[in-house]
Order: structure tokens, then C-alpha cells, then sequence
């Protein structure tokens, strides 16, 4: 298709990131309205790590709308 070669391991990386992410186990709360991720988990390590964003940061906001 020539495309360059660093464009591609870009494109992997995000695709490498999108899987892990419909991999997360995430855990809804028992009101209905509200959900958590577990810190250890290797989906949301590994998506974090390929994407370049903070652990933390992605934890607290997959969870909340706001």
C-alpha cells in the first residue's frame, strides 16, 4: 500500500491499544450508575503503555462521563 514504515508500527500500536481496551474487566458498582477498573489490570497497563497516557489518569475517566 506504501505506506512508510514508522507509520505503520504507529497504526499497529493504536490497534495493539483498541483491542486491549475492549479487553478491560470492568466492574459495575451496585447502584447501576457508576463503574470501577481494577489498578492491576494488564488490558488497561498494556493500553496505557502503547498509547503513552497516564494510568491514573485513563483509570479515573473510562469510569466517569464528566
Amino acid at each position: 500500500l506504501g505506506v512508510k514504515e514508522s507509520h505503520q508500527t504507529t497504526i499497529f500500536r493504536i490497534i495493539a491499544a483498541i483491542l486491549h481496551l475492549g479487553n478491560l474487566d470492568i466492574q459495575a458498582e451496585r447502584d447501576g450508575d457508576s463503574c470501577s477498573i481494577s489498578g492491576e489490570d494488564e488490558h488497561l497497563t498494556n493500553f496505557c503503555s502503547l498509547l503513552g497516557v497516564e494510568h491514573s489518569q485513563m483509570q479515573h475517566w473510562l469510569c466517569h462521563r464528566k
